[in-house]
């Protein structure tokens, strides 16, 4: 259940200041003058329902007030001649006459020029959005709660400027790629990624690297650890980008800082409040790719003999012989076509006193597939938020938790989806009469044959953080937190011997493979805060400690030949259990952080951070490293002659930020000689040499930016242009064969840049008390390139990178058309020696985002909202291809004789010419990359506010109805199944349509 709008956090702040700020008068104080007191009461509420928090006080006394509870409600004892002032951050202040009213009905507009005020989370410490000096996005738990997504990272697409997250796959779980400002290190491999963000949750550092699966259609991608949050439960994701924003982390945040902030309770408001958010709705693939029918195709297979010279027969033509050639299977929507269910339920209950409260909650979500069978994701929560201080306001206690159980129940089967592009539109029939899979006399694989391997992954994951913060005086403060991560992945996958054709049966047997991760840390930071003002200076400083433990472990075994396919997975029954993976890492981090934050008149501003961090991954005299930043910026609208001379600028601030950070992301113990254990007394083998004297990736970042606000901030505009560099790469040195090794660790010269300009526009187009309007817009102008890599020709690195071009990029043949006499696709051989290889490719492409953002829209109409945004990218990719024309299995219309160009389709062949003419042209020459740029309606929601005369009828304070919409359209010129991610034949994104309720008891 929502029931807290987009800014209302930071007043709750406001209005809890107040209340302490008010509550040691009494309210019966003297006001110099005796008149007859009485009660009054009343609501006071916005356009969207009742407001809890908001201050209610009489004019010229700070003595005489109050707040709303949850309900809007307040009571006050007043005199006739008294005035009610009414006041809440984000709203205008209202002043109320009382007269001789006894039932007051309020209702408060928003303020525009107080939005500016929001505050956000920089890590360490707040601050609010006029005053910061870093680069700092933030995105609130309402624009992401609805969506019908695992991870929150997807919830993010489109939203942010500089924050480049892609979908490689619509398989529920599956780990989202994200960057924040482009590619930093070389690295980029699952298992070995150096351009992974920091994850905070709560304030716990959390291992960023996704959960590596042995499923078919994760193998490539792992599972997100984040999948663990109840979306529901989130308050607010911030992004720090910028050095100022995340030198504060160190190494940790050289790739930025992604920082969720789970649900608060709130103190003082001394009423239970039970919530409750419920959605139903179902997910498909919006999107085919348009393939040959069955006469097309036998006209294309009956052409390509003709143009052979060959005679079909039993043995490489059963498609034109055998089978029924007046049979037309959609294999697309066959194997993936389906409809998948979505159920989500979240639940939480708020209450306590004055100096205790608490916030308890559960969660359900459950996610079909399209696929054909019952396969589910389902994923179980549960959090707990406890807020407690002293009578004397002096001691704070925030305990968070947060434990999720997610269940993955899907086959592993990594070419399923290829499946559908390969297989002849007239192949057989998936079952025979009996219910029995069709094998047609074993001419083909029955793609269904793949279902029959049960799959099955949970994933047990804890969160936990407290905080402890200690008032010892008006300046100084000691806080500590402590926080503790569990992660405990268990996959099993069973492989029965009905998988195969059963001809094979008698020469397979029941497997299965069986996955354990296992990741925990504990992390404990104490810190020393000192706030302080000496008239218009104003100065406030941490400084603290930090100590970090990661054990990480694995284990992989393998069961074969189980005398029952009920047997499979039970270890004790198998005839062998072979260990192919058991390990133990350890990882060790320490460091000493401290900021110092000074502004003069709320005007001038200076942030300098610094941290000095220590890691296990490195050697004996290379494991610490000092980074640290400096931010300035300057609030010029405060200023007396700007007042005067830009009457129509309501804020204007410009600052910058330059610093030094680092990256220790590689594997551990990478510094040692290793060797592993061979079964039985064979002793130890080497897998890796040492190399005591590599050390830390450095990311030296500059930034700066400008930001104003037009006609009292209806129009706030902000642009900032960074440039990051990376060098000293942490990444495997490649080594000759002779060594018996493939690479060793080490620090190569090489310099990565990243430069770029972010565009934020947020409008308010219109407001009244029955219609509002507000657009925010987004767009960034990346640029990556390799700007030195000395002697790189002398690597291995040279077939994959140019110096002076992007990181992201395809070094292919250059395609040269159509030989006139073979008509088969040609490639330049440059050095005219008949063999293509490395030295051939010339052509160079860059792939990637040359641009990206997005639209959103906020439209109130009464009781009505409309919320939608459009996420737009200008990128390249590879094209989607299938099966070379003529060939066995189906091909792309547009890649065959039937296209609306036939002049430049290859000549239909059987002959290995034509497929090696094939296969260089559509996935090794320049002619494979193509324009796969797209303009899509990521999100849409039309909510409905319950009236209140309803409401107060069925018991209820605050009660919505909505329909939510996720992809509902693309616009683009790809013809693959989805733009957003070309590399691959996988499930693309799906489209989802929702309709649900959110209800406060």
């Amino acid at each position: 259940m929502k029931f807290i709008s987009k800014n209302w956090g930071c007043r709750y702040i406001y209005a809890i200041f107040l209340m302490v700020y008010l509550l040691p008068y009494s309210v019966t104080h003297a006001r110099g003058y005796q008149q007859q007191q009485f009660k009054i009461s009343g609501t006071v509420s916005d356009a969207h329902g009742p407001l809890a928090g908001v201050t209610v006080r009489v004019s010229g006394s700070r003595a005489l007030g109050t707040f709303t509870n949850f309900d809007g409600e307040f009571s006050l004892s007043v005199t006739a001649s008294d005035t009610l002032v009414c006041s809440f951050i984000g709203y205008q202040t209202l002043k109320v006459p009382v007269g001789k009213q006894r039932q007051l009905s309020i209702t408060l507009v928003e303020d525009v020029t107080a939005l500016s005020e929001v505050t956000v989370n920089a890590g360490y410490y707040t601050v609010t959005e006029r005053e910061r000096t870093g680069s700092i996005a933030k995105v609130s738990g309402d624009e992401i709660a609805k969506q019908p997504v695992i991870s929150p990272l997807e919830a993010l697409q489109g939203r942010m400027a500089g924050v480049e997250i892609t979908q490689p796959t619509g398989i529920p779980g599956a780990a989202p790629h994200i960057q924040i400002r482009g590619q930093n290190s070389l690295r980029r491999s699952l298992n070995d990624n150096g351009n992974l963000p920091l994850y905070i949750v709560d304030g716990v550092p959390l291992n960023s690297s996704p959960v590596l699966s042995q499923n078919g259609f994760l193998a490539t991608i792992g599972t997100d650890p984040l999948n663990g949050l109840n979306l529901g439960n989130i308050q607010s994701i911030e992004i720090l980008k910028d050095a100022d924003a995340t030198a504060i982390y160190g190494s940790r945040g050289a790739n930025g800082v992604v920082l969720i902030t789970t649900k608060n309770s709130h103190p003082k408001i001394q009423k239970t409040v039970v919530s409750a958010d419920v959605y139903t709705g179902v997910s498909k693939v919006a999107h085919m790719v348009d393939m040959l029918n069955t006469p097309q195709y036998i006209a294309l297979r009956q052409q390509a003999f003709d143009n052979d010279g060959a005679t079909p027969s039993t043995n490489n033509a059963f498609d034109l012989l055998v089978w029924d050639q007046s049979r037309y299977t959609n294999w697309q929507k066959k194997l993936f076509g389906g409809t998948a269910t979505i159920t989500n339920v979240n639940v939480n209950v708020t209450g306590g006193g004055e100096y205790t409260s608490f916030l308890v909650g559960a969660g359900y979500q459950k996610q079909g597939t399209v696929f054909p069978g019952d396969f589910t994701y389902q994923k179980k929560t549960m959090n707990l938020n406890l807020n407690h201080r002293s009578p004397n306001d002096k001691f704070h206690l925030n305990l968070t938790a947060n434990y999720a159980i997610n269940t993955n129940n899907l086959f592993s089967d990594a070419t399923f989806i290829s499946t559908a592009f390969s297989l002849p539109p007239n192949a057989p029939e998936l079952y025979q009469e009996d219910g029995s899979l069709n094998w047609e006399n074993s001419t083909w694989t029955n793609p269904l044959a793949a279902l029959e391997a049960d799959g099955n992954t949970t994933v047990h994951q804890l969160l936990t953080n407290m905080s402890l913060q200690y008032q010892f005086s008006k300046v100084w403060a000691i806080k500590a937190n402590l926080g503790y991560t569990d992660l405990d992945s268990e996959e099993k996958i069973k492989l029965p011997v009905e998988i195969y054709d059963p001809t094979l049966w008698n020469r397979s047997s029941n497997r299965s493979q069986h996955y354990l991760v296992h990741r925990k840390s504990w992390t404990l930071e104490p810190q020393l805060v000192y706030n302080q003002s000496f008239g218009e200076h104003h100065l406030n400083a941490l400084v603290g400690t930090s100590f970090q433990k990661d054990v990480n472990s694995s284990l992989r075994v393998l069961g074969t030949g189980y005398s029952d396919r009920h047997l499979i997975g039970n270890l004790a029954a198998a005839d062998a259990v072979t260990v192919s993976e058991n390990q133990q890492l350890f990882y060790k981090y320490n460091a000493v952080f401290a900021r110092i934050g000074y502004n003069y008149r709320h005007t001038y501003f200076v942030n300098l951070t610094g941290r000095r961090d220590g890691s296990s991954r490195f050697g004996p005299g290379k494991r610490f490293a000092n980074f640290g930043a400096v931010g300035v910026a300057y609030l010029f609208s405060n200023e007396d002659f700007f007042k005067n001379s830009f009457s129509f600028l309501s804020f204007g601030k410009i600052r910058a930020s330059y610093g030094r950070t680092g990256n220790d992301q590689i594997g551990d113990y990478r510094y040692l000689d290793a060797y592993e254990t061979t079964p039985g007394p064979g002793g130890l083998y080497p897998t890796q040499l040492t190399n005591p004297d590599f050390s830390w990736e450095t990311n030296k970042k500059l930034e700066g930016a400008l930001q104003l606000g037009v006609l009292k901030d209806r129009i706030n505009i902000e642009l900032n242009w960074y440039r990051n560099r990376s060098s000293n790469q942490l990444v495997g040195y490649p080594l000759p064969a002779m060594t018996g090794f493939t690479s060793v660790e080490a620090n190569l010269p090489a310099t990565v840049q990243n430069t770029g300009w972010e565009i934020m526009l947020s409008t308010l187009n219109a407001k009244s008390n029955r219609f509002s309007w507000r657009t925010a817009f987004n767009l960034t102008l990346p640029k990556n390139k390799l700007i030195a890599f000395p002697d790189i020709q002398q690597t291995s690195y040279s077939n994959t990178y140019r110096v002076g071009q992007p990181l992201n990029l395809a070094i292919l043949y250059s395609f040269q058309g159509l030989d006139s006499e073979t008509g088969r696709y040609t490639v330049k051989d440059v050095n005219d020696d008949g063999v293509f290889n490395v030295e051939d490719r010339i052509a160079v492409k860059h792939l990637g985002r040359q641009y990206y953002g997005g639209l959103q829209n906020q439209i109130d109409v009464h009781q009505f909202s409309l919320r939608f945004l459009w996420e737009f990218v200008k990128q390249n990719g590879y094209k989607f291809s299938a099966k070379p024309p003529g060939r066995l299995g189906n091909t792309l219309k547009s890649q065959s004789p039937y296209a609306n160009d036939p002049g430049n389709i290859q000549t239909p062949s059987q002959s290995i010419y034509a497929l090696l003419a094939y296969n260089n042209y559509a996935y090794s020459s320049d002619f494979a990359i193509t324009d796969a740029s797209y303009i899509r309606l990521k999100t849409i929601s039309l909510g409905y506010a319950l009236p209140k005369s309803l409401l107060h009828l069925i018991g209820l304070s605050k009660g919505e109805v909505f329909l939510h919409a996720q992809n509902l359209f693309t616009i683009t010129n790809y013809i693959g199944l989805d733009p957003q991610y070309t590399s691959g034949k996988n499930l693309p994104a799906l489209q989802s349509i929702t309709l649900g309720m959110q209800l406060n008891f």
